[in-house]
């Protein structure tokens, strides 16, 4: 075994699990439980480096750029979970956020290890979707060490899109290459070196902050409701029906009305009712207030 692999906090040994497999099942889950909340906690202590990270999403996307998830094994499948939800809950377009794994998408499903050792793949795959200096690229690697998001974040940076590390060990060699590293130390996981379990987690969380707190600050987002919803199936439908009733104050017919009229846009429909306009008249707002319900309401006045 690599033996600067074996220093790493991801591949320590957890003190207190030493006898986890003598333990029986309610204090494997206690055990379990009490080291997941510390995940939380080490998520924190890194706030001002999301907040960059989001910073830098929001410029690329409002400059046409993307952000683009890249990473190997659990990692990369974090970050395609994470793009895939996009179009549906911010109605961006499929191209916007993107999730890229080792190995292609089949490694989603059936693992592709040997895929996380080459640069030069990593590399490859960002050109294949023609990154450009506009983007932003998150790498994603519990160790730090994959040499395939190490590739792929030297090339980004190269070519001056953003690159921002993400891993779980301190002086981690991802963040050697980055423009902003995220460091999230969540300690020996339960099973020495098993990073599914707490450094996932944290990493989990972080993408959640930084996808939804950037299209909050993009206008996907009216108070805490999701005014931007891809109204793709009845339950969605029903849902950005509720959303309208929510923000308008409108009852459940007129909201429905509003939002077929507006062709299921939920954002023009709730503009239509709170300025009493129509549906090209509301579109018109949302376009010189960059698609901010809340501006487009305040200044139609």
């Amino acid at each position: 075994m690599d033996r600067n692999l074996t220093i790493l906090t991801t591949e320590s040994r957890n003190e207190r699990t030493m006898n986890i497999d003598a333990e029986n099942t309610a204090d494997i889950l206690r055990i379990m439980n009490e080291e997941d909340q510390k995940v939380a906690v080490a998520v924190n202590a890194v706030l001002p480096d999301i907040e960059a990270t989001v910073e830098y999403v929001v410029q690329s996307l409002k400059a046409g750029g993307r952000l683009i998830y890249i990473g190997a094994g659990t990692s990369g499948r974090l970050g395609v979970l994470d793009a895939v939800e996009c179009p549906p809950t911010f109605s961006t377009h499929p191209s916007a956020v993107q999730g890229i794994m080792a190995g292609g998408a089949g490694a989603f499903t059936k693992a592709a290890e040997g895929a996380e050792d080459s640069e030069e793949g990593g590399v490859q795959d960002l050109q294949r979707i023609e990154l450009t200096s506009a983007d932003t690229v998150i790498g994603i690697a519990a160790s730090g060490r994959t040499p395939y998001v190490i590739g792929a974040l030297r090339y980004a940076k190269s070519i001056g899109a953003k690159a921002i590390a993400l891993s779980c060990n301190e002086n981690a060699a991802i963040s050697q290459v980055a423009d902003r590293a995220i460091e999230v130390i969540v300690g020996p996981e339960i099973l020495t070196g098993s990073t599914r379990l707490k450094s996932a987690t944290a990493h989990k969380m972080i993408l959640n902050m930084i996808s939804t707190a950037s299209m909050i600050k993009l206008g996907k987002a009216y108070g805490n409701l999701m005014v931007d919803v891809n109204v793709s199936n009845y339950k969605l439908k029903e849902r950005a029906v509720g959303i309208i009733e929510k923000v308008t104050a409108a009852p459940y017919e007129e909201a429905k009305k509003a939002l077929e009229e507006a062709n299921n846009e939920v954002k023009t429909a709730i503009v239509m009712i709170k300025t009493q306009t129509t549906v090209e008249e509301a579109r018109t707002l949302l376009e010189k207030n960059d698609g901010y319900v809340r501006k487009a309401i305040e200044r139609s006045k």
